[in-house]
């Protein structure tokens, strides 16, 4: 049986929040989500009364947070897991993608996760245990034309989290950045914000990716609730990973992309070790 938690999950309408939230509510952890209204608050905390408790947030509503936070410690119990899943992705070409979708892809998928992870901190440092789980991206190890701004963003929030993780290890709090790769959730459909295409020189490149995507649109080899166990899995394990890949295609994809990166780098190793003086 395992140890009944307290897991805050962010962003658990849908997608991977809901089924988290779902599949840890089955194995009797206490589940606070947070939701964007009053209404959706009311329909998560029905799904295990007692059990689920729903906190309305945004999470670029970076004033908020930490007294929403302070406020689950002192009404709920002490958070043992942050789950960093509100997020949602970008399309477009870059140059023809505006800079305030740069920004706003920035607040929700990096500012909101890291000023979530400075509100939970001090209280998790001051119990010397904790885990925060990022839900990244194999977006954030390998590209792909026409997502610019969504794998900056968890290019950034691997890094952060990698980071973070060495920093907090001596404080007996655990991170682990969750990059999943094709599934079965809203991310490439009514939840992508798509940029308008304009310049027609990308089209030849960039139109068929786009249908690619939207056909595939609910229909990816991923199962959210076996990735919702996974990530249970993880919090339940003694020594949990730093980085954990979910799904074959992110697995095949990451590997390749190293591998060609190991293949770069001993291409031009002699070039890159002749600048020492």
């Amino acid at each position: 049986m395992a140890t009944r938690k307290i897991i805050l999950i962010t962003g658990v309408s849908s997608g991977f929040g809901r089924a988290l939230a779902q599949e840890a509510l089955t194995q009797r952890h206490i589940v606070v989500g947070t939701v964007r209204s009053v209404a959706a608050k009311t329909e998560f905390e029905a799904l295990a009364p007692g059990s689920a408790f729903g906190r309305v947030l945004d999470v670029t509503d970076f004033d908020a947070i930490d007294g929403v936070v302070a406020e689950i410690e002192q009404s709920v119990g002490p958070i043992d897991v942050l789950v960093n899943n509100a997020g949602y992705g970008h399309e477009g070409i870059m140059e023809e993608s505006p800079l305030f979708e740069m920004r706003r892809q920035f607040d929700v998928n990096v500012f909101g996760a890291v000023a979530m992870m400075k509100a939970v901190l001090p209280f998790m440092r001051g119990r010397r245990r904790g885990h925060i789980l990022n839900i990244t991206s194999m977006g954030g190890y390998i590209t792909m034309p026409g997502i610019a701004y969504y794998c900056g963003s968890k290019f950034a929030l691997e890094g952060i989290s990698e980071t973070l993780g060495k920093e907090v290890a001596p404080l007996g709090i655990a991170v682990t950045a969750v990059a999943p790769g094709s599934f079965r959730t809203d991310w490439a459909g009514r939840s992508m914000a798509r940029t308008p295409r304009s310049i027609a020189d990308y089209d030849a490149l960039f139109n068929p990716i786009r249908q690619a995507r939207e056909d595939k649109s609910g229909k990816q080899l991923g199962d959210p609730v076996k990735a919702a166990r996974a990530m249970l899995a993880v919090i339940e394990a003694p020594n949990p990973p730093a980085h954990l890949r979910r799904g074959r295609d992110a697995l095949k994809l990451v590997r390749d992309k190293l591998e060609a990166s190991s293949a770069s780098i001993s291409e031009w190793e002699t070039l890159t070790v002749s600048t020492d003086g």
